[in-house]
């Protein structure tokens, strides 16, 4: 306690005395009639000299960073997209350096030439039409440059991709990514928010997801009825609300479900059937152009793949996508950044909540006859083998076909998920 009061008071004397020294600097200069606006031919010259110090200082050390620390940091791209990406940005650098180095000569170069002489007047310059034309003109080409060059390079990413693309679906949620591959037919299967359930997170649409989705909805019903209707429970005001208004929803998930049952062409679900769900790990074949189709549970993600220059943002509702063609294996990165334990990642580049921290996803490049020896060992792990082996029991047709036939105008509601949910919960 004794220390921090005598910390205080020599803080509290330091303070007394700076002002007692600006008061005595002060009376010095009215005994000497100077007025404190006008500056010595001695200081001017001095400040002019720090100056062009000051701008050799700043611009040896930008220069140091540089040869320190590389161009941009960034490493080698990874796809083949990328390395024109990378020109790209490192004109932008370019012309940004350029023009960092000669505005700020010209600031600190003519404060020490033109400091004020003896003698010598000030130049009043107001205006200069050419000037102005000049910086105008000469800025508006280049962004325009840059900005055609920047939608080249986006519309070479998003763009439709080939027939012989591969497929893959990345699926996001609070907190983790899910790959879907698009199997042999190179046809990623339907989906429907509708048909979330435990054993279909991501909601593939067949004839058996349907009839499960609708054996589980009108369970759900039926359990929230019996607690509804029971005589010797009095249920809290508030409790019966709650319940009372998730009935409806499910009530009328449950027609649309139906509706969308008699509408279903089983032939596409094939489409579904032979999808590949991957896990942890993205893996990638050298060479092969990838169409990757983006989707969000839950609130907005980013794909972001930062060695393959690619980002995405993942919208509940609506599916984004772009493509790239990796052009280097992961041991060939490994052997050119000379560490063996790089791998390539898929982060989400949004902050999507508290755990956004663990939203990784490994990436993998492999040779072709690697990934095709990998592609290989995952046929029998199918979306139909893994999850559907065994159909599950289809819903009452009879009932069913009596809730579509009273409630048609209800509208089909096909849309993404909005809420990460076990069954499907909301239709809004």
């Amino acid at each position: 306690m004794v220390a921090k009061l005598i910390i205080l008071g020599v803080i509290i004397l330091g303070v007394i005395a700076i002002a007692q020294l600006m008061r005595v600097y002060e009376l010095s200069s009215k005994l000497r009639e100077n007025v404190e606006s006008e500056i010595s031919n001695r200081d001017n010259k001095f400040n002019a000299t720090m100056m062009l110090l000051f701008m050799i200082g700043l611009f040896g050390g930008f220069i140091w960073l540089m040869m320190t620390y590389g161009w941009t940091g960034r490493g080698d791209a990874a796809s083949v997209h990328g390395h024109g990406l990378d020109s790209l940005l490192n004109l932008n650098f370019i012309i940004i350096i350029a023009v960092f180095f000669l505005t700020n000569f010209l600031l600190f170069f003519f404060a020490f030439k033109y400091v004020k002489k003896p003698g010598v007047a000030a130049l009043y310059f107001p205006h200069n039409n050419k000037l102005e034309l000049v910086w105008t003109v000469v800025p508006a080409i280049v962004l325009a440059v840059i900005i055609i060059l920047g939608l080249k390079e986006w519309n070479s990413a998003t763009s439709e991709a080939a027939p012989e693309s591969i497929r893959i679906e990345l699926f996001s949620k609070q907190f983790d990514w899910t790959a879907r591959y698009s199997g042999n037919d190179n046809t990623l299967g339907k989906f429907d928010y509708k048909l979330t359930l435990d054993n279909n997170e991501l909601a593939l649409l067949t004839t058996n997801t349907l009839d499960s989705s609708i054996h589980a909805m009108e369970a759900r019903i039926h359990d929230l009825e019996k607690v509804l209707n029971r005589r010797d429970t009095m249920l809290v005001p508030a409790d019966k609300e709650m319940m009372m208004s998730e009935l409806a929803n499910k009530e009328r998930l449950v027609r649309l479900l139906h509706q969308m049952k008699g509408r279903h062409n089983p032939e596409v679900d094939a489409w579904a059937w032979d999808d590949i769900i991957q896990k942890d790990t993205l893996y990638l074949c050298k060479g092969k152009e990838f169409e990757f189709n983006f989707r969000s549970k839950d609130v907005i993600h980013s794909a972001y793949f930062p060695h393959f220059r690619a980002q995405m943002n993942t919208v509940p509702g609506m599916t984004t996508r772009f493509k790239f063609i990796p052009d280097k294996t992961t041991e060939e990165m490994r052997e050119e950044k000379n560490n063996p334990n790089f791998n390539y990642v898929l982060l989400c580049n949004k902050i999507c909540g508290g755990a956004h921290y663990k939203m990784k996803m490994m990436v993998v490049v492999l040779d072709e006859k690697a990934y095709d020896a990998w592609m290989e060992s995952k046929k029998g792990q199918t979306f139909k083998d893994k999850y559907f082996g065994e159909p599950a029991a289809p819903a009452d047709d009879a009932e069913g076909d009596q809730n579509e036939e009273e409630n048609n105008e209800d509208g089909e509601g096909d849309a993404e998920p909005t809420g990460d949910v076990a069954l499907p919960e909301d239709g809004e």
